[in-house]
């Protein structure tokens, strides 16, 4: 009996020792965790070393745990409430940026802002790769900088399309992107002489997103009388990696027609949101295999004049 006592005593203590154990080890693996955490927002490792930064850590802003049932609770929330859309601020988004990433995206930030006027995208593919010619616009090239070939064929099909066109003696496309023209480049950066070097490396990532944000909101401003159904605008896709960044937004989208008689009947008909113009990129290796003769400026305003009123017109003369 007194054995029995015994027995069941010491199995007691070996529960009550095991318990105490376990518990140490789940706090301690609690602690680890936290600590590894606290380290990534910090940019360490555990031996102390500075962990390597990727493009996304450089563009995602300040690091923070979130549980996920929080952040499903809070995107639940953002995407029921009425009129989130139209409340997007830049200057909020630019607060969550550290001074790096604001410095770094202070153009695309600016362009962001402006994203609501935007009323044409033309899509080109990295920046020019030679001394001084890159300068945030794609295919725009500083004042006093020799005017690259492609441009000059964007020149030559502007001059096909209007014959009052004046190529000018410069290659700064500045005054397009100051009248609603969003020059962006798939690929924002690229090593000095090695045209197309930065490619998949998640630069794509980034302008996709730039391209949603445009989705949204472009042409939002470009009338007075805009909601969801009228907005849109006009993107200019020249070449494979162009066409690879429109796949996404060239989609039909519902646009309700109220027709009245003698009770109001709600009808759907299917149109698409935004005017997709592909073709061959100007570079002097492919602008015969279909750039020349796209007429796409003239389309381009064609197209904006019918939705949105003469003032919506591109002066693509205007350099």
């Amino acid at each position: 009996m007194k054995q029995a006592k015994k027995a069941a005593s010491g199995s007691k203590e070996d529960t009550a020792v095991t318990t105490t154990v376990e518990t140490a080890v789940i706090a301690e693996e609690e602690d680890a965790d936290t600590k590894d955490a606290n380290l990534e927002a910090a940019g360490t490792t555990a031996t102390g070393k500075k962990r390597q930064r990727t493009l996304m850590d450089m563009f995602g802003g300040t690091v923070t745990t979130t549980s996920t049932s929080s952040r499903s609770a809070k995107k639940a929330k953002l995407e029921n409430e009425p009129g989130v859309e139209d409340s997007f601020s830049v200057s909020a988004y630019e607060t969550e940026l550290s001074d790096e990433e604001r410095d770094l995206l202070a153009l695309e930030c600016e362009t962001m802002g402006k994203s609501c006027r935007v009323r044409v995208v033309i899509i080109g593919q990295d920046p020019y790769h030679g001394p001084g010619q890159a300068h945030g616009l794609s295919f725009s090239v500083p004042q006093g900088i020799t005017i690259p070939p492609s441009l000059r064929n964007i020149y030559k099909e502007i001059k096909a399309e209007y014959p009052e066109f004046t190529a000018p003696a410069h290659g700064n496309l500045t005054s397009w992107a100051e009248n609603g023209v969003l020059l962006l480049n798939t690929c924002l950066t690229v090593k000095a002489g090695a045209a197309g070097s930065h490619s998949n490396r998640g630069w794509e990532t980034f302008t996709d997103k730039i391209v949603d944000v445009v989705d949204k909101y472009g042409g939002t401003d470009l009338s007075t009388n805009s909601t969801d159904h009228t907005r849109g605008i006009v993107f200019l896709a020249w070449g494979a990696w162009a066409a690879k960044r429109v796949t996404k937004v060239d989609k039909v989208r519902p646009s309700r027609l109220l027709i009245s008689a003698k009770a109001t009947i709600h009808r759907y008909r299917l149109q698409k949101k935004h005017l997709i113009l592909r073709s061959a990129h100007p570079s002097p290796f492919s602008a015969r295999n279909g750039f020349f003769g796209n007429g796409h400026f003239k389309k381009a305003n064609d197209w904006l004049v019918e939705k949105y009123g003469p003032d919506a017109r591109v002066n693509w003369c205007n350099l």
